[in-house]
């Protein structure tokens, strides 16, 4: 797992993704990153998704599984499009973005599960701590560690999610699935201190 940002880097990541929202639902196009002014960790490479939500309701979700800019980045470019491009939900309005409510999540490398069948497979995960990347040939779908608090079951996540990728939903007992897990660390727009 990365080192866990700063308090200051939090804030910032929040202030970057609001400011993202913003100028998406606003049609606008934001200026450039001044990326020297920022913390040598935001602007390492990583990865994220940026969760919104209205109330207790899903509002949007986007984010990647590979490192390919800065974090900063990476968090502006998630923010945005889970404000405007989440097939889910139709875009956010202007008058909804005091509304919403931020989480972004940084997420570590994803690490391949080495498992011998369905049972070793569920007895590995770890709920409220993994996420987990299924995929069978060009199919591929993840859950973040905090969908473990909607389904807690293993067996229920597991399936949920091979449906999520377009496969039978118990494609995850056959041998031939690759499974990754990851952890995540959360910034929500409501607590920005470590727990």
């Amino acid at each position: 797992m990365n080192p866990p940002l700063p308090d200051k880097d939090r804030e910032i990541l929040l202030q970057i993704a609001r400011q993202a929202i913003e100028a998406a639902a606003n049609n606008v196009n934001l200026q450039p990153l001044d990326l020297q002014s920022l913390s040598p960790r935001l602007r390492q490479p990583g990865v994220s998704f940026v969760t919104l939500y209205n109330g207790d309701q899903l509002r949007g979700c986007i984010g990647g599984l590979t490192p390919e800019q800065p974090l900063a980045e990476d968090v502006r470019a998630h923010a945005a499009a889970a404000a405007t491009k989440d097939f889910r939900f139709p875009p956010v309005q202007r008058k909804e973005i005091h509304q919403l409510r931020i989480e972004i999540s940084v997420l570590s490398n994803p690490e391949p599960l080495e498992y011998q069948d369905a049972n070793d497979l569920i007895r590995q995960l770890r709920p409220g701590e993994d996420g987990v990347i299924i995929q069978r040939g060009n199919r591929r779908a993840t859950f973040l560690p905090q969908v473990w608090k909607k389904i807690p079951e293993p067996d229920r996540f597991l399936k949920a999610l091979c449906e999520k990728a377009f496969l039978p939903h118990d494609a995850w007992k056959s041998k031939d699935l690759h499974v990754s897990t990851y952890q995540v660390l959360s910034i929500n727009e409501t607590e920005t201190k470590d727990d």
